[in-house]
């Protein structure tokens, strides 16, 4: 599993698109959006082609001025709960 996150910045009076189109992608939830038209989303995905397919999509969205990928990071067992407690 592919879980990456990415901000999306909308042109000028097209956020609403630019929201409508993110909301056709699998696997692609927002996160939050700014008054400016700046999103948040993450993207999970099953391997890397489809992460970049589906970051490479949201670049070519109606009304997307860019798109930049913040993180990314690869789950080789995503049923397995990390721990975050420091070891002894």
């Amino acid at each position: 599993m592919n879980i990456s996150s990415a901000i999306i910045h909308a042109a000028p009076g097209r956020a609403a698109i630019v929201e409508s189109g993110i909301a056709t992608l699998a696997g692609v939830e927002i996160h939050a959006i700014s008054p400016e038209g700046k999103f948040i989303v993450t993207i999970e995905t099953a391997d890397d082609s489809s992460n970049v397919a589906t970051y490479e999509h949201l670049g070519r969205l109606d009304g997307v001025l860019s798109a930049a990928m913040v993180y990314h990071q690869t789950e080789t067992e995503p049923d397995v709960e990390v721990s975050v407690e420091p070891r002894s």
